[in-house]
């Protein structure tokens, strides 16, 4: 596999178009595109960082159509990530629009969200994480996942962490769009100093809700 020299313009090119073209016949004329400004340099970038962040795997570009109203067959964006735990790591996207960089858990079950929930209730590991995800806000992260209205029952609702304890799933992403080293060897610089401010939040949760 070659290094990694950045994201072509053409990858976020190739994605507004393909918002416009979501189909099968569309997909295989420009599909040499995909690989050469898409998949081939989000590839060489996970192996670049897997010798400090782990093994990565580029997802599939196949929508699962089978219990969805929308039968476009094709995501519109091209994701990777690094797993630290089971549902937990690393992640970026290209798409349209450009670069998006983050972490955290996103899919959840009734269990994780327990773990993760005695963990924040807990005064140490509750404390940690609220320290954690300053830090991360501080660094420019927006903080995300899917949350409740309220304050779980069980809780109180005037727990000193009660916003963490309304979370299913963390997450922490920027946004980079489309800035003047995206498509340079120099991205990856970028990333990994991203992936390297997220590592405490990621650490925290592969610890406390995996």
């Amino acid at each position: 596999m070659g290094a990694f020299e950045g994201f072509p313009a053409d990858g976020p090119r190739f994605y507004a178009e393909l918002e416009e073209n979501n189909t099968r016949d569309w997909w295989i004329e420009h599909k040499d595109v995909y690989e050469r400004a898409v998949h081939e340099p989000m590839l060489a970038l996970l192996d670049a960082m897997s010798e400090e962040f782990g093994p990565g795997k580029a997802f599939r570009p196949n929508r699962d159509v089978r219990f969805s109203p929308d039968k476009s067959p094709y995501k519109t964006h091209q994701g990777g990530f690094v797993a630290a735990a089971e549902g937990i790591g690393y992640y970026l996207h290209l798409d349209a629009s450009g670069l998006m960089v983050g972490g955290g858990f996103h899919a959840h079950t009734p269990e994780t969200v327990a773990r993760f929930r005695r963990a924040v209730n807990a005064e140490g590991p509750g404390a940690e994480l609220e320290r954690v995800v300053g830090d991360v806000q501080g660094a420019g992260f927006t903080i995300g996942g899917e949350r409740l209205k309220t304050v779980p029952r069980e809780f109180p609702k005037d727990h000193p962490r009660a916003e963490l304890l309304k979370h299913k799933s963390l997450t922490a992403g920027i946004t980079f769009g489309q800035p003047d080293w995206l498509d340079e060897p120099a991205a990856e610089d970028r990333i990994r100093e991203r992936w390297r401010q997220l590592r405490p939040l990621v650490e925290w949760l592969a610890e406390h809700v995996a």
